[in-house]
């Protein structure tokens, strides 16, 4: 009983270093914890600039960090030269200690000791990287375990590559210019990666005493520094004699240089959205953007002299579904703030640059043939008063040819004839989303500029209809399909189609394909057809009202080009047209481009058929001159020819008969081409081989056709006089049209008889305000009447 005490003693002793294992386990665990968790995350809290890249990698242009600092994204590796000099100059034993060099610890406490002061920091590049991350704080000891602590942190998890890669992206390098990549750029204007070996280092001196030697100034030190660490490389063999010899006759940089600006548009695009702050690298190629970038400013030195001061390019790469080339605007110092604008992403009033979607959209209903013949007449449409550009009419066109020529009136008649809804629908799905008022709100205007569009859209849209026919399959039905497709920089997250799709037949799109190669290229271009190595191009002009906007667009089965040329300001200027302006800039661009071929036409999307040559209707009875051409599938449900009709005239051929008339014995028949008497009038200036009908032989009664036609004014439309600059009263041209040569027609005003007039059908009137009735009677009693209101003088 008396061992008990000593007993209980020793197993107390047991409690307690049992109690003292575990909490040494528990402060051990705290004390791995605390150093593991130690390192902030992210290490460095600091904004970046944001970079753009090429497809290839090379340096298009930057925007400042926030911080005011050229402060460029970390990279993923360290150029060879710059890494040797960098470790020769600062850390030779980089690779070998793990953060801290206790070898070097040792020797500045040594030198610290005998100077009195602090002389070696003992740092190493992991070491730095710390200090950098925290700002550069004071030197103090605490400060400088702190650093010895979280250096050895950071290389536990990071490689010795990763290391050196945060040090040359924060590395201060003199005035804003922090880290590596920018200060390549900014004092040699190339990327480290190709930085000589004095210019190598000469940036691994820099980061010692950047606010000391700076390349604008103390540049003996500065010079005398880099051929120190030249004469260390090149005793390490890292360079042999010439080049060492060499690189000591290198100059010491002058002040910072510009960096490059190839495409300020896109990077302003990229620095207002989430690739802020980082190095991105687009699908443009620099060579074809700079080369780009020289035509634009060759033109706008031409144009300016009109006063137009901006335009803008688009080149999309149709097979990758990329951004090939981007030029937002000019850079016109003279045009204020205006060539800031990104006007290629601005709505801009569309002009003519859509024609080409109505005549695809309605060759896949089955509405016209690729030559239907489409009225070109002065018209009025509810109020609206379409012209042609050149105020010339020729009665009826061909759809191909108005769409080649451009013809507003025309173009009209057919998006009547469409429906202004239904055409706002298909230009939604096709991606014009700024077309996006009600579809009455455009009404017919839509079609010649009444609704703004981007240059970027529309060029997006045509790149779709080539990518569709590219991708066509006969044995695929989705192949028939028009996707709206998604043209970006680069962005691999972005989707490339949109979940918008309508049924298209590829028959129909190639049809407008050839119509768009017949448009008569611009002056220069003009005998393109001559030249053996011509590309075969479908493109389109376009000019908005007022001459504000001048539109072209170019494309092939591999790249399309999109223009505009005009005011930011929306100020209008003479000869400010798609033709004079925007398609030299687009040919020109074509000539920078590698050679492209042409569409595969979709021959199981085509049906052979017999048409009428004169009409381009599907041949009926009485066409006589026909031809058998391919034409898109829907074209099927065309009608026959409705202006093609059997007549029968007496033996002479000199009067048009009938039975009631004339011995049918004696009559013969002929097929005769007949315009509707408006389109004939204006028709028949420019054919001079059409044969108008033969006057109704005296006996025989009315023709069976109408024979006479209002021109102006329209039916029910309302008018003003007007007023001379004398003040005194003017004169309203009424117009009419006959199919007689010399017919006569009478002229009645509200029952009161004005003239009469032969040939020329004009009569100048000058009504008083209000409603009236005009009829016209021609000398073989047709009568015509119509309404109209005078509103004032």
């Amino acid at each position: 009983m008396k061992k008990l005490p000593h007993i209980s003693f020793s197993l107390n002793r047991i409690k307690i270093r049992k109690i003292l294992k575990a909490g040494t386990v528990v402060v051990c665990i705290l004390l791995l914890a605390a150093f593991w968790f130690s390192l902030p995350n992210p290490l460095f809290e600091t904004t970046y600039s944001t970079v753009l890249k090429d497809q290839n990698g090379k340096l298009m242009g930057a925007k400042i960090a926030g911080d005011g600092q050229w402060r460029f994204p970390v990279a993923e590796e360290v150029p060879e030269k710059f890494a040797q000099a960098l470790l020769e100059f600062e850390d030779r034993h980089f690779y070998k200690h793990p953060g801290v060099n206790p070898l070097a610890v040792g020797r500045a406490m040594i030198q610290n000791y005998k100077a009195g002061e602090v002389v070696s920091g003992a740092s190493t590049i992991t070491m730095q990287v710390i200090r950098l991350s925290e700002r550069n704080k004071d030197r103090t000891i605490r400060q400088k375990i702190r650093e010895m602590i979280l250096a050895t942190r950071l290389e536990l998890t990071h490689s010795k590559e990763e290391i050196l890669s945060l040090y040359a992206a924060h590395a201060p390098f003199g005035g804003n210019v922090v880290g590596l990549e920018a200060a390549s750029w900014r004092y040699f204007g190339r990327s480290p990666g190709q930085l000589s070996w004095a210019e190598s280092a000469t940036l691994a001196v820099l980061p010692n005493s950047p606010g000391l030697i700076h390349p604008g100034r103390n540049r003996d030190a500065l010079r005398q520094k880099r051929n120190r660490l030249l004469k260390r490389l090149y005793e390490e063999n890292a360079m042999d004699s010439l080049s060492y010899n060499l690189a000591l006759l290198e100059p010491i940089p002058e002040q910072p240089l510009s960096l490059p600006r190839d495409a300020p548009h896109v990077l302003a695009k990229l620095y207002t959205g989430k690739e802020k702050g980082t190095a991105f690298t687009s699908s443009i190629e620099q060579r074809i953007q700079q080369k780009i970038n020289q035509v634009v400013e060759r033109h706008h030195r031409q144009l300016e002299g009109n006063g137009i001061h901006n335009a803008a390019v688009v080149v999309l790469d149709v097979k990758q579904q990329k951004v090939a080339a981007y030029v937002g605007n000019t850079r016109d110092v003279n045009a204020g703030e205006g060539n800031y604008v990104d006007v290629a992403s601005a709505p801009r009033s569309t002009g003519s640059i859509l024609k080409p979607f109505l005549y695809m959209l309605k060759l896949n209903d089955g509405e016209i043939l690729p030559h239907t013949l489409v009225p070109d007449i002065p018209s009025q449409f509810s109020g609206y008063t379409p012209k042609n550009f050149t105020r010339s009419y020729d009665g009826a066109v061909h759809a191909s040819e108005a769409l080649a020529r451009s013809l507003n009136v025309p173009a009209v008649y057919m998006l009547q004839e469409f429906g202004v809804p239904k055409f706002h629908h298909y230009l939604n799905k096709m991606g014009l989303k700024t077309i996006h008022k009600a579809p009455e709100h455009y009404g017919l205007s839509l079609i010649l500029g009444g609704a703004e569009g981007t240059l970027m859209d529309i060029t997006s849209a045509y790149g779709s209809v080539a990518a569709m026919m590219n991708n066509y399959n006969a044995a695929e039905p989705e192949s028939r399909k028009f996707v709206k497709r998604y043209f970006d920089f680069g962005k691999e997250d972005e989707p490339s189609n949109s979940d918008e799709s309508f049924a298209l037949n590829p028959g129909a799109v190639w049809s407008m394909f050839e119509a768009m190669v017949e448009v008569n290229r611009p002056e220069d271009e003009a005998f393109w057809r001559q030249f053996e190595h011509s590309r075969k191009v479908a493109w389109k002009t376009g000019t908005s009202f007022g001459y504000r906007d001048g539109w072209a667009v170019g494309l092939t089965p591999e790249i399309v080009v999109g223009v505009w040329v005009g005011n930011a300001d929306g100020e209008g200027r003479p000869g400010l047209t798609g033709i004079r302006t925007a398609a030299p800039i687009l040919f020109d661009v074509f000539d920078l481009l590698a050679e492209t071929g042409w569409f595969n036409e979709p021959v199981y999307e085509m049906e052979e058929i017999e048409i009428c040559r004169k009409s381009g209707y599907k041949a009926g009875q009485y066409c006589e001159e026909t031809d058998l051409i391919p034409v898109p599938a829907p074209g099927l449900k065309t009608g026959i020819c409705p202006y093609h009709r059997r007549i029968h005239v007496d033996e002479t051929g000199q009067w048009q008969v009938n039975s009631s008339c004339s011995d049918v014995s004696s009559m013969k028949a002929e097929n005769r081409f007949v315009l509707p008497p408006v389109e004939e009038w204006y028709y028949r200036k420019s054919h001079a081989g059409y044969r108008p009908l033969p006057e109704m032989k005296p006996g025989c009664g009315n023709r069976d056709v109408a024979s006479m036609k209002l021109v102006y004014p329209y039916k029910t439309s309302t008018i003003f006089v007007p007023v001379e600059l004398d003040g005194s009263q003017g004169k309203t041209v009424f117009e009419a049209a006959h199919r007689g040569d010399n017919a006569k027609i009478f002229w009645h005003l509200d029952e009161h008889f004005l003239g009469e007039t032969t040939r020329i059908h004009q009569m100048p009137l000058s009504p008083e305000p209000g409603q009236h009735t005009l009829t016209l009677i021609d000398d073989e009693g047709q009568r015509l009447e119509y309404e109209f209101r005078v509103v004032g003088r």
